[in-house]
């Protein structure tokens, strides 16, 4: 087997566990955080949240895509017409866009509410409400791309 292949494999294995693990354990902190009721703690865990998700999520992201494609094309593979490619490309777009329509755009307006919150200790409602919104649609963009990793590993037919 061709070494940029297992090369650029390894690589988007890699990031597959940087991209999912970074959502995984972003989730279960601002979870934990939230429930301290602590306005201190809680804002922090939302900075970090924005932080990481910049940093861990996209830097993963992108890396899958660069190592995904680029093995795609350098060997021959077409993701539109081959079912496990495709499946898995577009449940990895559909997982993007919840990130890009929803997540993203809730933590911002959180991270802002929480540097009030901070130095006031008051959490306003506006605060657990969008914290709500981000718990489920933040499942569901987890799930999403969890269900990629089945179409790579199995490659059903």
């Amino acid at each position: 087997m061709d070494q940029t292949y297992l090369l650029l494999k390894s690589l988007h294995i890699a990031a597959v566990v940087l991209f999912l693990g970074n959502i995984v354990i972003t989730g279960w902190w601002k979870f934990q955080a939230g429930r301290t009721r602590n306005p201190a703690i809680i804002a922090f865990a939302q900075r970090q949240v924005t932080l990481t998700d910049y940093v861990f999520t996209a830097g993963g992201a992108a890396a899958l895509v660069v190592t995904g494609m680029g093995n795609a094309v350098l060997h021959g593979m077409d993701y539109r017409h081959i079912r496990w490619l495709t499946w898995g490309y577009w449940l990895f777009v559909a997982s993007g866009l919840i990130w890009v329509a929803v997540l993203i755009p809730t933590q911002v307006v959180q991270a802002r509410l929480a540097r009030a919150f901070a130095s006031d200790g008051q959490i306003p409602q506006r605060y657990w409400e969008l914290d709500r919104l981000w718990f489920i649609f933040g499942v569901l963009a987890t799930i999403v791309p969890f269900a990629a990793i089945y179409w790579m590993v199995f490659k059903p037919a």
